[in-house]
């Protein structure tokens, strides 16, 4: 889709027209011409279907020629004191989802200010996304694509940024979405291959004997039942002329499918369980962006990826494993299995040289984190303050949900193994806890924030521009993150 911008929305020549409106502002000048061009036909409907603004409602009508545009569409952007960079997006994805189910080919957004054009256009980016690639394109279905969206009103300086940002966004929402057939350790590794041909950038990949040689025990237990290999993933990005220091590391589970291993979960659970690498899919696509953008922060991107599942090797609850750091786990939950790759891919930034100043793991990790906060907040949890500010800054800042849950040393306690140093589950209760308080074990003195993203990355239906399936949750987080500097803060 191409972009660009166009200074007045009464000369936009296009097939669809999409402007805001603010709750209870009344319209705007850019409005008011477009229904003085329409003798008024734009107020009357909006008078008629009681349109006041409120978000993402809609009133539309074709101009009959009267404008150049084919057709006009008020959209509803809410009070404008509460208008949001996720509202703009929205703005922008109504405006190409009206555009695809119109068949329309051509449409212009009339940004609220020049300021928003990227969210807008991100948004309209974003609204055009649709998984696809196993489904035969029907006949009388909504169009493809949109071949150009226009910013009427906008800043062109800002269009290349938001076309980054969304290629992020969508490729972790592809990855996420991919059957597990399709999105292997493999696939993700020759992706880290691929990203690594932009400059300063270098990928490496560790197959499974070099896993086996470093005696990666997390990963190795639990990838044993899989026929499928895993690969450890490590990509680097150093800015041109920089020593590394100060590095910002995003670590991923990449669990490319999780049947539970022989604590095996039930059928109706497992069926969705090709989304379980959704965190490795998230770290992947913001080095995309990192190396797109090529900003100046270092950044580090570490990714354990295998299967879980129940082949005649698989591993057993009561087996003790020795992990990459030589702490030992005992098992009691193959299911728990997460936290194990998570736990060496931790123990891997420890030893990167120079030292990192901040590590953020993202993880579909528990069910117990979607209990406590449903499905459009992704849990954080840290013990360093200063560290988990920033990352909390940058998702507020990129209009992402987090929210803080504890670390409790009491609970802290049901992790403690008479076997062997620790536990990989804890008691009956407060199970994101006790999985964030897990990995507290692996991470060493590098400054720490865990994301329990295991509710926010997927979508049972379309929603502004959140699209059904795989969101792409956290591309933004960790880009507004490297952006701000803030890993080069944490110390």
């Amino acid at each position: 889709m191409k972009l660009s911008v166009h200074g007045d929305a009464s000369t936009f020549d296009g097939d669809l027209l999409v402007i805001g409106r603010f709750a209870e502002s009344g319209p705007t000048a850019a409005e008011k011409a477009l229904d003085e061009a329409l003798d008024g036909a734009l107020s009357a409907a909006a008078e008629r279907l009681r349109f006041t603004g409120k978000p993402r409602s809609t009133v539309a009508l074709d101009t009959l020629g009267r404008l150049p545009a084919g057709r006009v569409m008020l959209v509803g952007l809410g009070e404008a004191d509460a208008l949001s960079p996720a509202g703009l997006r929205d703005l922008g994805a109504l405006a190409t989802a009206a555009a695809l189910d119109g068949r329309y080919g051509r449409v212009g957004v009339a940004v609220p200010e020049a300021g928003h054009t990227e969210q807008v256009a991100l948004g309209g980016l974003l609204g055009t996304y649709r998984f696809v690639a196993f489904k035969a394109e029907p006949d009388d279905g909504p169009r493809a694509e949109v071949e150009a969206l226009t910013l009427v009103g906008g800043d062109a300086a800002v269009l290349d940024r938001a076309q980054t940002l969304a290629d992020g966004v969508n490729l972790a929402r592809t990855l996420t979405n991919e059957p597990a057939n399709v999105c292997t350790p493999e696939r993700l590794a020759q992706l880290a291959r691929d990203i690594a041909k932009a400059p300063n950038v270098e990928a490496r990949i560790f197959e499974k004997a070099e896993i086996y040689e470093k005696k990666m025990g997390g990963i190795i237990g639990v990838s044993r039942g899989a026929t499928t290999e895993p690969r450890f993933i490590h990509l680097s990005y150093v800015p041109e002329g920089h020593d590394g220091r100060d590095a910002i590391a995003f670590v991923g589970k990449g669990i490319t499918f999780d049947a539970g291993g022989l604590s095996i979960k039930p059928a109706k659970a497992m069926a969705e369980m090709y989304i379980d690498m959704a965190g490795a899919a998230a770290v992947i696509s913001t080095m995309q962006v990192v190396a797109a953008m090529q900003p100046a922060v270092a950044v580090h991107c570490i990714v354990g990826a295998c299967e879980n599942m129940t082949g005649s090797d698989a591993y057993r609850p009561s087996d003790i494993l020795t992990m990459y750091s030589g702490k030992t786990v005992e098992v009691l939950n193959t299911d728990a299995e997460g936290r194990l790759v998570l736990a060496d891919a931790l123990h891997y930034v420890t030893e990167l040289e120079p030292k990192v100043r901040g590590v953020v793991d993202a993880a579909t990790l528990t069910g117990s984190c979607m209990v406590a906060l449903g499905n459009y907040y992704a849990g954080a949890f840290s013990d360093h303050e200063a560290l988990c500010a920033e990352v909390l800054a940058a998702a507020e800042a990129a209009d992402e949900k987090l929210w803080r849950l504890p670390l409790d040393p009491k609970l802290a306690k049901t992790l403690e193994s008479k076997r062997a140093d620790i536990k990989n589950i804890g008691g009956s209760w407060g199970g994101a806890i006790t999985a964030a308080q897990f990995l507290q074990n692996f991470k060493g003195e590098v400054p720490w924030v865990h994301l329990d993203i295991a509710g926010a990355v997927l979508a049972e239906s379309d929603d502004g521009h959140i699209r059904a399936g795989g969101t792409g949750f956290g591309v933004l987080t960790m880009w507004s993150l490297v952006e701000s500097g803030a890993g080069s803060n944490a110390a």
